[in-house]
């Protein structure tokens, strides 16, 4: 199994590429901010990616997944709750001050919470976690030892993700994290979707949205 994590885009958003050795095939985390990165390593890889998804719908992490797309001949999929953020990139664009708007394209599946993603003998489970927005998503990767959580904006290293931005709430985001991620073990490392690494035990003991509730 390979597993390789990119930096993309102004707001250095974390992209993992999640691949199968054996069959050369890979699913792209977060990659639509930096298509041109991950065709790179894509290519240096010498894999092909058979889908592309996303935690959630913000520009920083979907901007540009139509060209990702076509450049792959990949399946996009998103969480069908996040899709009006997503039909309003133009928006957030203009937000960021973007002075090039992305093209909004028909994605091709929307997943749902307990889902799972399979790529040889690989498997990435959905996990729904509203609260940074309404269709935020988390993956967990079980696989040779490797216990990874994929938190995008969800879960951060001694923090949470902004709920003010997405029609949600923060009793919203810290009911999420404590039903779906404070099973997994201790040991289990999360990448969030900006910043440094953390694990499950760190932000079990020491986030201070967490441990107080």
């Amino acid at each position: 199994m390979i597993v390789e994590h990119l930096q993309l885009g102004m707001l250095a958003c974390n992209c993992t590429i999640i691949a199968d050795e054996e069959i050369r095939e890979a699913v792209v985390v977060d990659g639509g901010d930096g298509v041109d990165a991950v065709l790179e390593r894509l290519r240096e890889l010498n894999v092909r990616a058979k889908y592309l998804v996303h935690t959630h719908a913000h520009i920083d992490h979907i901007r540009d997944v139509g060209r990702l797309r076509d450049a792959t001949r990949s399946s996009a999929l998103l969480h069908h709750e996040d899709l009006p953020l997503y039909h309003a990139l133009a928006e957030q664009a203009r937000m960021f001050g973007l002075g090039e708007v992305p093209k909004v394209v028909d994605l091709d599946a929307y997943f749902v919470d307990g889902e799972a993603l399979q790529i040889g003998s690989i498997t990435v489970n959905v996990l729904h976690t509203p609260g940074h927005t309404p269709g935020s998503c988390c993956f967990a990767l079980a696989d040779a030892g490797k216990n990874l959580i994929l938190s995008g904006d969800t879960l951060f290293r001694g923090a949470i993700g902004r709920w003010d931005i997405g029609g949600t709430s923060m009793e919203d985001i810290v009911s999420s994290i404590h039903r779906k991620l404070m099973d997994f073990g201790d040991d289990t490392v999360v990448v969030p979707g900006h910043g440094p690494f953390t694990t499950i035990g760190t932000e079990r003991t020491s986030n201070p949205y967490l441990v107080s509730r």
